[in-house]
């Protein structure tokens, strides 16, 4: 099995630094282009199926990536990206912090230590469905030999991450968050799990 995880095309909550969480926010233009040219850099990819966030900006990025393949589209919520609850819609630059206090900061600085805010999710809810996601299709031997497009998000593609190189919650953001389309790929033999690419963008 080969699968090809990419995070989705460019917000505008992504330009103006806004944290999105599970907030139905669509691509922008920019989010779109870049979307096709990262589809045209994978063309000759032989996906066989692809899985998405239900959210607009990964399914769309979803549709973008499948081009002309006679391939299904799955929607799946376990790669939905991580809820912030009240936080939802907040800028986080440096300029414009839209959230009180310091203990939010936990969540990039301490993932260990953060307590999510009303409404929103754990770093080790996420973790989890993120990795029964995983192991879901990573065990079934009816798709085994198949190439997986998986589209989904930024802390949602680190749950991924840390379920496949076994990365403990203090760990979380080792690698950072990658680049708006950035791809990873990573094989699957035998029960084996390789890095081919790790963050990788097209444009």
């Amino acid at each position: 099995m080969r699968l090809y995880m990419i995070r989705h095309g460019e917000t505008e909550w992504n330009v103006k630094k806004r944290f999105q969480g599970q907030s139905d926010i669509p691509l922008n233009n920019e989010g779109r282009k870049i979307a096709r040219i990262t589809a045209e850099a994978l063309a000759d990819v032989p996906f066989t199926r692809v899985y998405t966030s239900p959210l607009k900006r990964a399914y769309e990025t979803a549709i973008i990536m499948r081009g002309t393949r006679d391939i299904p589209v799955i929607e799946d919520a376990r790669i939905m990206e991580i809820g912030f609850g009240v936080y939802e819609g907040a800028c986080f630059s440096e300029e414009d912090y839209g959230v009180s206090g310091t203990e939010f900061l936990k969540f990039f600085n301490e993932p260990e230590a953060y307590v999510p805010p009303k409404g929103a999710e754990s770093i080790e809810k996420l973790q989890k469905r993120t990795g029964d996601f995983l192991d879901e299709i990573t065990h079934n031997k009816d798709i085994e030999h198949e190439t997986i497009l998986i589209s989904t998000h930024g802390a949602a593609l680190r749950g991924l991450l840390s379920n496949i190189h076994h990365i403990a919650i203090k760990d979380f953001w080792r690698g950072g968050v990658h680049r708006n389309c950035a791809v990873t790929i990573i094989d699957i033999v035998d029960g084996k799990i390789f890095t081919i690419e790790e963050g990788k963008t097209f444009y």
